[in-house]
């Protein structure tokens, strides 16, 4: 049995640094072997040309860009896309959040946020994994905030963002049928970037000026767009600011 961190393209791309002490974090901390992606060989140099120039594009490039992934394999992200293919491609692997892992490291420093209110926001494309939506609501108690559900909360979100909203990549219903076909009825419909942001904007008027917690870098996307006062949560995990 192996174990492994994917990194992703994606959310690396957009948090470079953040992406990089995430890195660290598993490896030293679990042992964990990190590669870039879920898939061999997808889109290597438009992906390293996305990193920023010198130590960070350098550290991208020295990942390798997946793993031949097995049956009783354990394999950890961030990224909700990765886990859903990885399981859907390999069959027996053990798929599981970062965050999960996060949660029960006993000796992980967790900052302190005074009891800020926040809600949270769950994402379509893990609304059926529900042990990583308790373990980041156990991380949020864990760093004393206080948190509302949003309107539509766990397996029943219907929210990820302005991804829903336009084509998805070729690649995810060919990898992912079950989730990215069958479960995909009226989703990843195209849209203008007029229509995404309208509606972005009236699905986060139920937050008002609180602050939301996502977990999804393509959740993010969308509340930002909707003008959410809005976090990932892995940057309130590793004090990073560079969203």
């Amino acid at each position: 049995m192996n174990r492994y961190y994917i990194a992703s393209c994606n959310f690396t791309s957009q948090f470079p640094e953040l992406s990089l002490r995430i890195q660290k974090y598993a490896e030293e901390r679990y042992g964990l072997t990190v590669v870039r992606c879920c898939i061999p060989n997808y889109k290597l140099k438009m992906n390293e040309e996305k990193m920023p120039e010198g130590r960070l594009r350098e550290a991208w490039k020295s990942l390798p860009d997946s793993a031949a992934f097995q049956s009783g394999d354990e394999i950890y992200s961030l990224c909700h896309n990765c886990n859903n293919i990885i399981e859907e491609m390999h069959e027996g692997v053990h798929v599981h959040s970062l965050f999960e892992l996060i949660d029960q490291d006993d000796a992980f420093v967790f900052p302190d946020f005074k009891g800020l209110h926040a809600f949270v926001q769950d994402c379509w494309r893990s609304r059926e994994r529900k042990e990583e939506q308790d373990a980041v609501r156990s991380l949020l108690t864990k760093m004393n905030i206080h948190f509302e559900e949003a309107r539509e909360h766990h397996e029943q979100t219907d929210f990820c963002g302005i991804s829903l909203l336009r084509p998805q990549p070729v690649r995810n219903p060919r990898l992912a049928p079950k989730h990215y076909v069958e479960q995909a009825e009226g989703k990843f419909l195209e849209h203008t970037e007029e229509e995404q942001k309208k509606l972005m904007e009236e699905y986060c008027m139920q937050f008002g000026k609180e602050k939301v917690i996502c977990y999804c870098h393509y959740c993010l996307e969308g509340l930002l767009a909707g003008n959410a006062d809005a976090c990932h949560l892995a940057h309130l995990l590793f004090n990073e600011t560079d969203q």
